[in-house]
Order: structure tokens, then sequence, then C-alpha cells
């Protein structure tokens, strides 16, 4: 179980705050240009708010998108259904001193939610701090389930072939039935880092397999039916003379384009795996912390000094980097058509053009940072800040 964590984001960020950089040897973020003629038009269609966020969790709390619904959640045991188009609230359930809609040990009065939601059909999953995961009803928010796993839940569950798949702080993944959430089979690391990075990242499921990025800067494979390992590949090798230096925690995305996987690692490398056989294909030096994201033939990144890069997909050699946002602790960044979004510290959202990475579009949601990658749907971009305001962008196309 892992017995430190150190929370790389949630340190800067607070620092930021407290405008001490100097004095706790932090690089400044580097200053947004005043003189800033947008090129590309972006509308605020609205903005509302979930609890209090994230608050100081160190979790990068995201919301989920399904059939015009935008689902979120924060640690304060709120969760609400928000029309994606107009921002009203559909339905909001709060969590109470008499337990889980009244369910659960009375010991625990509040769902300390962190590790999603994730939306399926009629079905809302979610992790909570407490290692409990909730199964709720997603046209009313009705209570469904409830399952107790061995950790934390710090990522989205995934919901997919009739179970709930989840990952625990401690190296853990459960596959659960997705109808009463009962556990089919559960998967078990073995040992994690005593020292990682505050989060995991998202499960990927396809073709009946269960990949993700561990904390140990590997890149696994499972099957979803029993949660038997197929494979595993070495994202990031954790050398270095102190702890922090070996550091190589996982905590993006993996992705899948075609047959082809990519991931990332703190302190580790950018990689192309073959997905059936898990073969590599290549690999090339970049430290993140964020989720990566693909675009036609590029993928992009941002490093762990928030230099935003495209790679070309079929062999990982550069395209462009862009400076511009350096030390402003960017989310990873989404695909937005011809766009890469990136949100940052101070609450804003940032359009990069794909195609050489310079900036086209500035919003401001508010004043507090934003950790989780910003979620695109078609034209319209959501966001969520720690304090749980969440806004919705459009993104002129024509």
């Amino acid at each position: 179980m892992k017995r430190a964590l150190l929370i790389t984001l949630t340190s800067l960020v607070a620092l930021a705050g407290c405008h001490n950089f100097k004095k706790e040897n932090v690089q400044p973020p580097t200053p947004l240009d005043k003189d800033f003629k947008a090129t590309a038009q972006v509308k605020r269609l609205w903005t509302s708010s979930i609890g209090d966020g994230a608050r100081d969790s160190g979790i990068r709390l995201r919301p989920a998108f399904a059939d015009g619904v935008l689902y979120a959640a924060s640690v304060d045991g709120k969760i609400a259904a928000f029309d994606a188009n107009s921002g009203k609230t559909l339905w909001s359930k709060s969590s109470s001193t008499h337990g889980w809609f009244g369910w659960g040990d009375k010991k625990r009065p509040d769902a300390f939610y962190a590790g999603g939601p994730a939306v399926s059909g009629d079905l809302v999953a979610i992790g909570t701090l407490d290692g409990h995961v909730y199964g709720i009803g997603a046209k009313d928010g009705s209570p469904r389930w409830e399952a107790r796993v061995s950790s934390e839940v710090l990522a989205a569950p995934s919901i997919v072939g009739g179970l709930v798949v989840v990952r625990t702080a401690d190296g853990r993944l459960y596959g659960l039935d997705a109808s009463n959430g009962e556990r089919r089979w559960a998967y078990d690391q073995g040992s994690v880092p005593l020292l990682s990075l505050r989060g995991n990242g998202p499960l990927m499921v396809a073709n009946g397999v269960v990949f993700f990025g561990s904390d140990n800067g590997k890149l696994v494979a499972l099957r979803l039916d029993n949660g038997e390992k197929l494979w595993e590949q070495t994202m990031a090798g954790g050398e270095g003379r102190t702890e922090i230096d070996r550091l190589n925690d996982a905590d993006g995305s993996i992705l899948l384009d075609g047959s082809t996987l990519y991931g990332a690692a703190y302190h580790g490398n950018l990689i192309a795996v073959d997905g059936p056989s898990g073969r590599p294909l290549w690999g090339r030096p970049f430290s993140t912390f964020t989720s990566i994201d693909l675009g036609g033939n590029a993928i992009y990144a941002v490093n762990d000094e928030s230099q935003v890069w495209a790679f070309d997909k079929s062999g990982g050699s550069d395209m462009w980097k862009s400076d511009k946002l350096k030390y402003r602790w960017l989310t990873g960044p989404a695909v937005q058509g011809n766009y890469v979004v990136v949100a940052d510290m101070e609450g804003y959202i940032h359009w990069l053009q794909g195609s050489d990475g310079s900036l086209a579009a500035r919003e401001r949601l508010s004043k507090k940072p934003i950790r989780a990658q910003p979620l695109v749907v078609g034209d319209t971009v959501y966001v969520e800040d720690v304090k749980g305001h969440i806004g919705a962008y459009r993104l002129d196309t024509h």
C-alpha cells in the first residue's frame, strides 16, 4: 500500500496561489500576453457549480457526458446531472449524516466522491476516498448498489461488458457486476512504490482488454472477463540518485488508435505499443504527469514544465513545442477540431492551433486552478475547477 504520496500538482498550485515562488524555489508562471488577439471565436454557454469540487484533495475531478447530459461530483458528497446545452440542473443528490442516501456505515456519514463519475446507459458509477463504489441511476440519481474496495478510488471507473472496472490507490483493480456491484474478479499489482504522484490515470477498455498505466511506470493489459494479466510494457525505468528522481508514475490516459496504444509516464517515455501483443513500436524520452490526446497524425502532450508538445504518432518525432504557457501547471490537452485545449492554475482555458501551437483563444472560468483535462464534446468543451465551478464553452468551427 502507498505509504507516501508526492502531490506534485497540488503542491505547485498551492504555492502559486500564495505567490511565493522565489521563497519556495518554484518557477513563477509565464505571464499571459495582455495584448493577445484571439484568432478563434469562443463563446461561454453557461456556468454552474457542484459542491466544493475537489478542494485540497489533489484529485482531478472531471465531468462525464452521455446523451446530452453532463454528470459531475465533488469530494463533499454532491453529485448532479446537468443539461449539457443549457446548464440546467436535472437532478442533484447529496450524501447525508445518515449515510449515503440512508445506506451504509453511519461512521462514514458522507460519500467523498473522488473517482468519477462514469456513465453508461442508465448507470452512473463513482468511487470515493474511503474505498466505496456506488451505482446510481443516471435518470434521477436514485441509489442502485454499493460496493466496498480496498482503498481510495482516485480515477473514474469504466463501465463496459456488464462490468464496472475500478482501480484503487493501493495498486488493485476490481471487476464489479454492473447490475448489483458484486465482485467478479480482482487484480493485485503487488507492491506499489513508497513514493508516487497523487492520483491514478483513467482506465481504457477495448476489445475485451483493460489497459492502464501503473504506479511504477508500466503499461499493463488485463483480460476484461477475469482480470488475468496479458502483458506489461515499461514506460519509465525509475533511474536516478534520489527517491524523487526515481519516481516514475504513469498518471495519464492510455490511448488506442487502431491497434496501437500510446502512453507516457513521469520521468519516463512517450511510447507506442502494439495492442494485441504488447510489442513496443517506438519510444522517446518525455516526462508528464497529465493525460495525452490524439488528433489527426499528432499526439499532443504537456510535459512536467507545462510546455505543450505535438509529436508525429507514426514515429514520435517532434512537430512543434510551445512554451507560451510554461510553468502555468496545465491540465492534459484535449483535441477540439483543429485546436488543442488546455486549462491552467489561474482558471484560464487556452485554445492552441493544432498545426503549430500558436495561441488562438482564451477564456477564464474562475480564479481557481483547473486540474482535470477539459472534456470535449463536438464544438463544446466543459471544464471544472477545484472549487466545483463548471463552465461550458462553444468553439465556432465555421
